[in-house]
């Protein structure tokens, strides 16, 4: 990316498809203001870069590079989840995935690398033979894995290839997560999608127990006001049984 705060600014504006006359509208400024910027015949105030970046949807770290090329300190800060300011945000992610029980939760970073989960979450990744620390991507990529352990792999690929180019796209672009799409589009793509009919509300990812099949389906949630550059990032998925069966697997595994 461009170090000149003209060059990132216009940069973000084409990663967004936004004219100079939408990004004036959405952040209340004027257009000839925007191209004045972009150029160079005007400095940004702080406030002003902020605002942009705001107006932009720049991740936190990029609205950091942003602020230093036009001379401003940098404005978020990247706290490790361990220090004591982040205890209220550990306690709130533990009453989440705890509360959950007796279904899975679990909690990832940008790159989907596991940090945290319940006892389910836990008991599911043990299956898997994964651990906190290791990355869920790396685990996706392996030849034949998620035909293995998912009955519907090659839709679920096809959802999960969809879900980490937005994932990138919104951050302006991530090689890890644009190789992890790449790579499940190819799964998804050697097989069935399924044929006619309405589709469901939601997409049930339909695991392999023990002989038989559970269909779940997920929500994510994030921290909606996070400044902290980490913690934007912090994802936690929490999986719901989509049948009788299911949530009664997973509760005679709690008893």
């Amino acid at each position: 990316m461009t170090s000149d705060f003209g060059g990132q600014l216009r940069t973000w504006r084409g990663k967004r498809r936004m004219s100079q006359l939408q990004l004036a509208l959405v952040a209340d400024v004027s257009a000839r203001h925007i191209a004045f910027l972009e150029t160079g015949r005007a400095k940004p105030s702080r406030p002003m870069v902020l605002r942009l970046g705001e107006a932009l949807e720049v991740p936190r770290a990029e609205r950091n590079l942003m602020l230093d090329a036009a001379g401003y300190r940098a404005a978020y800060a990247r706290r490790p989840l361990d220090s004591v300011t982040m205890a209220p945000i550990r306690k709130a992610i533990s009453h989440m995935i705890a509360g959950h029980m007796p279904y899975p939760a679990f909690v990832f970073d940008r790159h989907w690398t596991v940090m945290d989960a319940n006892a389910s979450g836990h008991a599911m990744l043990s299956g898997f033979r994964l651990t906190a620390g290791d990355s869920f991507i790396d685990f996706l990529l392996q030849p034949g894995r998620g035909v293995e352990l998912v009955e519907n792999w090659h839709e679920v690929a096809g959802h999960l290839a969809a879900r980490f180019r937005l994932e990138s796209a919104h951050v302006g672009g991530d090689p890890v997560l644009d190789r992890a799409a790449d790579g499940l589009a190819l799964q998804a793509g050697e097989g069935d999608h399924g044929g006619g009919g309405d589709l469901p509300p939601v997409l049930a990812v339909c695991f392999r127990f023990g002989g038989m099949v559970y269909p779940m389906f997920s929500t994510i949630t994030q921290f909606g006001t996070a400044d902290d550059i980490a913690l934007a990032d912090i994802k936690i998925e929490m999986f719901f049984p989509s049948d009788e069966a299911c949530e009664a697997f997973f509760r005679s595994m709690a008893g």
